[in-house]
């Protein structure tokens, strides 16, 4: 089969090298220069494109995303590694508040990896590059689609700015500004149904060096999440000795634009008591890269039980968006990716529009539908707290999650609640780690009596130490620190 793939994101190269390993001929079309830098610092200096920001974000591979790659990817996995991706075990992840730090089986499985993004995507490169059934096509323009008369058309191909390029299925992996509607329109089909919600935050990034011989303070611990009242910290150790830290405000909290400035940054940060040791030990590396206009988004291609046309599919962002806090893009993609090429194989083109809508119904639905909600909860309170006057006490929830309650009137625990009794009981933290792993849907999890009643006991019962929260002035000084 002739595939073509529109976009060369991590999907989109995947999904490539996959089809291309299963004898398909693939061509993948960017309007990027997809040529692999030299080494892992080359690929880190050139990273950033206008049009997919998030490439500079912090990123986490969970394990719904791993474990795949480590399975049908083996050589990826091990090239990761090579390249400097850090696994980051359970016992790692574990807080100090925890007692019980024993391992159990399974705990292998929850694993995590840390990288810089772009780190991650020149391995994937590199094996694309070397895949003689892929053919990657670097400065092109993908322009629309080509298809026979039908109802519902049959896409046969995309047109471009270099030419027609025919195809037997074309994969849309061009991101979450994808035209795939735009290119729907020009063959007379229907346009897709996207669902949408706003996430209500910004992202400001920067990317830091550990000094020679310095550690992090705290290590083990290379992941850390402090949701504060006005904006969420998190910083990630990555490969080769380098930190991320990221300042995630609410995206209507103008004054935290400021934060574009790197002295601004800094000084937002060292009012995080935590952030302040860790800036001790390390040297910037880069500037402040700012993302925002951050939807959850979920597209399909199968509207009222018919696919608006036939020999096109989406994965990636062109089909599916959430907010980054949660780290579950890539893992998203990853996962559909492999159900791609195995649907492949195994189904007549004419129905894999259904095959994958049904994947996106079973796996990826219910994971887009908790982060709205989450977002929808999260932001009321940020706007709550936007609103108090400075006489009036503040709240404790911020970016990162909203302040736990230990649950609902209808007998389950809200996800907030769950993390914060996580610290105190092994089980509860095993939960949780699979719950934001997706190996186990949140719903099974947080409606679980036994996690209710235990969570309920620990916030009843034990005295947790507020969050290192900067008070309105010193937020405020650290705000106009130019």
């Amino acid at each position: 089969m002739r595939i073509a793939v529109v976009g060369g994101s991590l999907a989109g190269l995947v999904a490539a090298m996959l089809l291309g390993r299963r004898g398909h001929e693939v061509v993948v079309l960017d309007r990027d220069d997809l040529t692999p830098a030299g080494d892992p610092e080359a690929a880190a200096a050139t990273a950033f494109r206008a049009g997919a920001p998030q490439i500079v974000q912090l990123h986490v591979i969970r394990p719904l995303g791993w474990l795949p790659v480590r399975r049908h990817l083996p050589d990826v996995y091990a090239g990761w590694l090579d390249a400097g991706v850090v696994e980051y075990p359970l016992a790692q992840q574990m807080p100090p508040t925890l007692a019980d730090r024993s391992p159990r089986p399974g705990d292998d499985e929850l694993t995590m990896l840390l990288f810089r993004r772009s780190t991650i995507d020149w391995v994937i490169r590199r094996s694309v590059a070397a895949e003689p059934g892929v053919d990657v096509r670097s400065d092109v323009r993908v322009t629309g689609l080509t298809a026979a008369a039908g109802d519902p058309p049959r896409v046969t191909g995309v047109t471009t700015d270099a030419g027609i390029v025919e195809a037997d299925l074309v994969v849309d992996a061009s991101g979450r500004r994808t035209r795939i509607d735009q290119w729907l329109r020009g063959i007379g089909a229907r346009p897709t149904e996207l669902t949408a919600a706003e996430c209500g935050v910004a992202y400001y990034t920067r990317y830091y060096r550990l000094r020679p011989g310095a550690t992090l303070p705290g290590s083990p611990a290379m992941m850390v999440n402090l949701p504060m009242r006005r904006f969420m910290l998190a910083m990630f150790g990555c490969d080769h000795d380098t930190v991320g830290m990221c300042l995630v405000p609410p995206a209507e909290d103008r004054a935290f634009k400021a934060v574009r400035d790197p002295a601004v940054f800094t000084a937002v940060a060292r009012t995080v008591p935590q952030a302040a040791a860790w800036l001790d030990v390390m040297e910037p590396e880069t500037g402040v890269y700012p993302m925002g206009d951050l939807h959850n988004t979920l597209r399909r291609l199968v509207v009222d039980g018919v696919p608006v046309a036939t020999g096109i599919l989406a994965v990636g962002d062109s089909l599916c968006t959430t907010n980054p806090t949660f780290a579950r893009g890539i893992a998203f993609a990853l996962q559909q990716v492999i159900h791609l090429a195995d649907a492949v194989g195994e189904y007549p083109v004419e129905e894999l529009t259904k095959v994958m809508d049904e994947l996106t119904s079973t796996r990826i639905e219910p994971w887009f539908a908790d982060q709205a909600a989450i977002d929808a909860a999260r932001l009321a309170a940020l706007r709550r707290e936007l609103r108090r006057t400075p006489a009036e006490p503040g709240g404790s929830a911020g970016p990162g999650g909203s302040g736990g309650s230990g649950g609902s009137a209808d007998g389950r625990v809200d996800l907030a609640s769950l993390r914060q009794a996580a610290g105190f009981d092994p089980d509860l933290f095993r939960a949780q780690v699979r719950l934001l792993g997706m190996l186990t849907p949140a719903e099974e999890i947080l409606a679980d009596p036994a996690v209710v009643r235990r969570v309920r006991e620990i916030l009843a019962s034990v005295e947790r130490p507020p969050l290192p929260d900067p008070s309105d002035e010193e937020l405020a000084a650290a705000l106009a620190a130019r």
